[in-house]
């Protein structure tokens, strides 16, 4: 089913219907997550995509209203929080570099001194959590409310579930984020560092509240109240990072088939932005070996073709 919202959503509405269709017939759709046992049981075949245009306009096809596990997407918002209040101190500490490397790995830091490559790796976003940490006392609480207010969704929520599971399954996290500390890269203490990272990954959401949500990365800074959160050369650079480094060690693949930047989490879903005309996000949950979602990125390919928007 598609609701569409106002009369300007007839631009992309046959767009995503008709991607809708295509991704029903798609044959071998991945497979759902299985390290985070909480995420295991999601039917693959599950699809639902949205479209919010820079006025607050949202619209979508399949289960574009279904709350799924948001995971590593939701860094792409801790990293925007902190970037706002401390600038490009938090660049110190963290880099811009594609990794190269799957998410969880620690074979970089040894020998990088404790300096994740990128904030979308689990290094990285343990640090901006970190950073965030100290200068809010509850980093996953103010990205919480930061998602409630931009989505206009205010019963979005952790769930206790997800993060009960990653925390029993997070001994490569705590080994991450002991290692950073060992190099003076961490201030808080680790129990809780790892409390609210995995409290942050938990976020429960929909395309819909993911969409309306990074509207503030395709107006250039401005959140959806009007008020600035970003300059408009820190949006760029988030954008930028999220090209080059947002799907994981698939970033170049992603950037040569989508052309927009994108996050991805290992719940299925996928954000993009457009700078200047919309933002969208994807969930399917059936992954590829590299965790992104194969429906989500069969998804975003298919529109950027069909409707010519990319940044290229």
């Amino acid at each position: 089913m598609v609701i569409m919202t106002t009369t300007s959503s007839l631009t992309f509405l046959p767009v995503l219907e008709r991607i809708a269709e295509e991704m029903e017939r798609t044959p071998g759709r991945g497979r759902a997550a299985d390290y985070i046992p909480a995420l295991a049981a999601c039917d693959p075949r599950r699809f639902g995509m949205a479209v919010a245009e820079l006025d607050g306009t949202v619209y979508g096809v399949g289960e574009w209203r279904e709350p799924f596990s948001a995971q590593s997407i939701t860094k792409v918002f801790t990293l925007a929080l902190d970037l706002a209040r401390e600038g490009d101190e938090l660049w110190e500490h963290v880099g811009r570099e594609p990794s190269g490397n799957p998410f969880n790995s620690l074979v970089q830091l040894e020998y990088e001194n404790g300096i994740p490559r990128n904030p979308f790796i689990n290094a990285g976003a343990l640090v901006v959590t970190d950073r965030l940490q100290t200068r809010t006392g509850d980093a996953a609480g103010e990205l919480l409310a930061f998602l409630r207010s931009e989505s206009g969704n205010a019963s979005l929520d952790f769930d206790k579930e997800v993060a009960a599971s990653e925390t029993a399954h997070g001994d490569r996290n705590a080994a991450l984020a002991h290692f950073m500390a060992s190099y003076g890269n961490i201030d808080n203490d680790i129990p809780v560092l790892l409390d609210q990272y995995f409290r942050q990954c938990s976020i429960a959401a929909s395309c819909a509240d993911l969409a309306l949500a990074t509207g503030f990365l395709a107006r250039h800074g401005i959140r959806a109240d009007g008020s600035r959160l970003l300059t408009r050369s820190q949006a760029k650079q988030v954008n930028a990072v999220m090209l080059t480094c947002g799907t994981y060690d698939a970033a170049g693949d992603f950037a040569y088939r989508v052309g927009l930047p994108g996050k991805s989490g290992v719940g299925g879903g996928i954000i993009a932005v457009v700078p200047g005309r919309c933002t969208l996000c994807v969930w399917s949950p059936g992954l590829d070996e590299r965790g992104n979602s194969v429906a989500g990125v069969a998804a975003l390919d298919r529109f950027t073709t069909l409707t010519g928007l990319s940044v290229f």
